[in-house]
């Protein structure tokens, strides 16, 4: 998300109607590094998840409840790549915003729903994971294809709601000094809190929930480890006991992957958050340059996802193969067998 630099001292600002941009210190070639850094984050974001996108969508085998919603952050990784970074690179670089006061209202709401959508879809999926480790014989029941739409109607619809509900009623800087004389002289467009919203925010939507994944991940580390301990010592004289070995293994393997998803996520997101949470307490003196390096760090999470995928996945990378070759155009793709393994 976007966070904004509010200067003590605004005795240089233009008339009041006349914005203006600031000026910039970075010379030609940094700016020209910066753009071909932030050009190719948004390169692999757009491409990397639009290949999760394009797989589980077409090929059959990865028809799952926990892949579906893996799909619906993949889509949520996709849009920002694709609608939310671009313009957040001009901004960064440029250290002005050429879009217009109307686009970055939009900007920074749909900004800080796709954020708040990760979180929840994140949620979901440690919820599904909590119910496939620890209470497998109840799966199925539990997570069915109605509860899997509900969640995804929830991760979308209440981020949606209180983000463009927040941004577009201002009420996140509500009270904020010199807030509106800094809009109308410069062409800024950031996000930014107040003391209350900020609290709000990093406790409800990024605080509760992580916490709540952390429980679960841990839960489940127990409950993982209890399993292979019993399956160690379970004789594997039966096909049917082999079987069910490598089903667990799937599954632990599953959840370990989740889990680095979630933790990079957290690695990502969290000094962002603080720095929401802790700037208007510091009355926004921290750097712009600082707290634009946060908020790509931030991006940066989406970035790494499809890698994550690729790198432990199989089906991923043979999806890309498919992808790459045309195979994916063949009318019985969608049920080849790609996978060694899948999860």
């Amino acid at each position: 998300m976007d966070l904004l630099y509010i200067p003590e001292d605004l005795s240089s600002c233009p008339k009041y109607g006349n914005k203006s941009c600031p000026p910039t210190n970075r010379p030609f070639h940094a700016r020209m590094i910066m753009y071909l850094v932030m050009s190719g984050a948004m390169v692999i974001t757009v491409f990397g998840n639009l290949v999760i996108i394009i797989s589980i969508s077409h090929f059959r085998q990865l028809h799952s409840p926990t892949n579906f919603l893996i799909l619906s952050m993949a889509t949520t990784d996709f849009l920002l790549g694709f609608v939310i970074m671009p313009y957040s690179m001009v901004r960064s670089i440029e250290s002005c915003w050429y879009f217009g006061d109307d686009f970055c209202k939009f900007h920074a709401s749909f900004d800080m729903m796709l954020s708040l959508t990760s979180i929840f879809h994140l949620c979901s999926i440690a919820i599904d994971r909590f119910y496939a480790v620890c209470h497998p014989l109840h799966y199925t029941a539990t997570m069915t294809t109605s509860m899997i739409k509900q969640l995804l109607a929830f991760c979308w619809s209440a981020p949606a709601i209180f983000s463009f509900g927040l941004v577009l009623s201002e009420a996140n800087v509500s009270g904020m000094q010199s807030y509106e004389i800094l809009v109308a002289c410069f062409n800024f467009c950031a996000l930014t809190f107040n003391k209350f919203w900020g609290t709000v925010l990093f406790t409800t939507c990024f605080f509760t929930p992580g916490s709540i994944m952390v429980g679960i991940y841990g839960k489940i580390f127990i409950v993982s480890k209890r399993q292979a301990r019993v399956i160690s010592n379970m004789p594997a004289n039966t096909k049917g006991e082999m079987k069910k070995t490598l089903s667990k293994k799937k599954e632990k393997k599953a959840t370990k992957t989740l889990a680095i998803i979630m933790g990079v996520f957290l690695a990502c997101w969290l000094p962002c958050f603080l720095a929401l949470l802790m700037d208007p307490y510091l009355g926004y003196s921290t750097p712009i340059m600082i707290l634009d390096l946060l908020v790509w760090l931030g991006y940066f999470n989406s970035t790494c996802n499809p890698l994550i995928h690729g790198f432990f996945y199989p089906w991923f990378q043979k999806a890309l193969m498919y992808m790459v070759s045309g195979k994916i155009f063949s009318s019985h793709s969608e049920i080849a067998n790609l996978f060694l393994e899948t999860h």
